[in-house]
């Protein structure tokens, strides 16, 4: 495979601008390109002397029609190390699922997000941890706009979403800090759903990777003529959301004229756009998101102390899953059974070797890695259960590692010590009921009824075991 600093990009598209547009962003990740304009100069480029530095294969399927996985075949059988990524104008999950099953790795939906894009690329790197953080069909699970519906019973996660339940019945800002892929874009949007503007206007901006003047328009607007290219006039994202919700997706990477700017209009409730030469007042709300804390942010200077001081008037901090790895078990029947429910995907169990594996990873990725590890396993996996066997990478990465026994054993209790005996009936008792209120999302009459004890007896074990259920 070509060596990290000599990463080919072999794109197959004859539409002009759209592969001017991916090349640019290709070579910001440090990606060189070779293009052509058809799949029989893909395959001769792939057998030729420049072909042997093809690290990837970006094709558009308009060019392949209903012989999508033939050409995918073809180009894995030429080079079986090459990593295939489609470029499709539908989102239609079963093409994705035969193409993933015939060799691609991932898929984009035109037009191409740029963070998209380079998220699939940097995937393809080589490194075997971030391999595994591709988004397959990730977009196509339903999102969880309910409290109760979220999968956990980690005292930190309880707490985080206890905490948004709270935000959600206020009115100020949210600041929502985490690791990539914690569920900070699904906390947000069930923030947004459950307060007083669930029914007033809402849009979710993505900051990161957005050219400068880019997000400055999405932001704020723009009057025609306010700049070269300015050819009509913009509303901006917090005109647009007035008397609602704006979701910020990635505020720790906004450009600090732009948080400076952005503090203002909260402060004086008065948005200007760019170009006008009057402002006018606006009701928004900002529910934002951030990978790194802005504390540490403001602290070194990076951040606008102003606007995070508006920003955080609601901190809330979720977990990485490494630090709630007994949710692992729940999590992972949810996915399975929500990738079940995907046309052209089977249902799927998982085997106490399967888990035992995903309980022994520490998860770069957080959560959203777990759902796409497991949907990868499902698109290979012709047997009903998921076994160790079905996560090859995960084996590479971990190797031969005593895993231990599961956590879960398949059921979500440990019933051994790791000096072999049994453990305390009162600790195995509180797993069950952590476990169960997993299972039934926080719907404590369910647990008590599943449980065959009583509401007033379930919430004085709760109390004895000193369980926080955060509900």
């Amino acid at each position: 495979m070509a060596s990290e600093d000599s990463r080919l990009l072999l794109l197959v598209d004859d539409e002009p601008a759209q592969a001017r547009a991916i090349s640019t962003i290709a070579q910001r990740e440090g990606w060189r390109t070779a293009a052509v304009v058809d799949c029989e100069a893909a395959l001769e480029k792939l057998g030729s002397e420049e072909g042997a530095d093809i690290a990837t294969v970006l094709f558009d399927t308009r060019l392949t029609g209903d012989k999508t996985c033939d050409f995918i075949r073809k180009v894995k059988a030429a080079r079986p190390e090459c990593v295939v990524l489609m470029l499709t104008a539908s989102g239609a999950p079963l093409l994705a699922v035969e193409a993933m099953r015939a060799g691609a790795s991932d898929y984009l939906v035109k037009p191409v997000v740029p963070e998209r894009l380079a998220n699939a690329l940097q995937g393809t790197s080589g490194v075997t941890e971030i391999r595994d953080e591709l988004q397959p069909l990730s977009e196509k699970l339903s999102p969880i706009l309910e409290f109760d519906a979220m999968v956990g019973t980690d005292t930190q996660f309880r707490t985080a979403l206890a905490k948004a339940a709270t935000a959600a019945r206020g009115h100020g800002h949210v600041l929502v800090e985490g690791e990539s892929g914690t569920g900070k874009e699904m906390l947000m949007q069930a923030i947004q759903h459950s307060s007083s503007r669930s029914k007033a206007p809402f849009r979710l901006v993505n900051c990161e990777g957005q050219p400068h003047n880019t997000l400055e328009s999405m932001l704020f607007g723009h009057e025609k003529g306010a700049f070269a290219g300015a050819f009509d006039r913009q509303e901006g994202a917090l005109a647009h959301c007035d008397t609602g919700t704006l979701l910020l997706d990635g505020a720790d990477t906004l450009p600090r004229d732009i948080q400076d700017r952005l503090a203002e209009v909260l402060d004086s409730a008065i948005v200007r756009p760019t170009g006008a030469a009057h402002g006018f007042k606006i009701d928004v709300r900002i529910i934002a998101a951030c990978d790194r804390p802005l504390q540490y942010l403001v602290e070194d200077g990076e951040f606008s102390a102003a606007l995070y001081e508006k920003l955080s008037a609601t901190r809330i901090v979720m977990p990485p899953l490494r630090e709630r790895a007994g949710d692992i078990p729940g999590l992972t029947r949810y996915f399975l059974a929500k990738i079940g429910e995907i046309e052209g995907m089977a249902h799927h169990s998982i085997a106490d070797s399967g888990l035992s594996l995903l309980e022994a990873y520490d998860w770069p990725g957080n959560v959203r890695q777990l759902q796409n590890v497991l949907f990868r396993a499902c698109v290979h996996e012709k047997r009903e259960a998921l076994t160790a066997h079905s996560f090859p990478h995960l084996n590479e990465l971990l190797g031969d590692a005593d895993r231990g026994e599961s956590r879960a054993r398949g059921l979500g209790v440990l019933l051994y010590q790791d000096d072999g005996n049994i453990r305390p009936l009162e600790d195995i008792e509180a797993d069950i009921i952590r476990l169960a209120i997993g299972h039934y999302r926080g719907k404590m009459t369910e647990v008590a009824r599943r449980l065959g004890i009583g509401r007033s007896t379930l919430y004085r074990k709760l109390h004895e075991l000193g369980i926080d259920n955060a509900a």
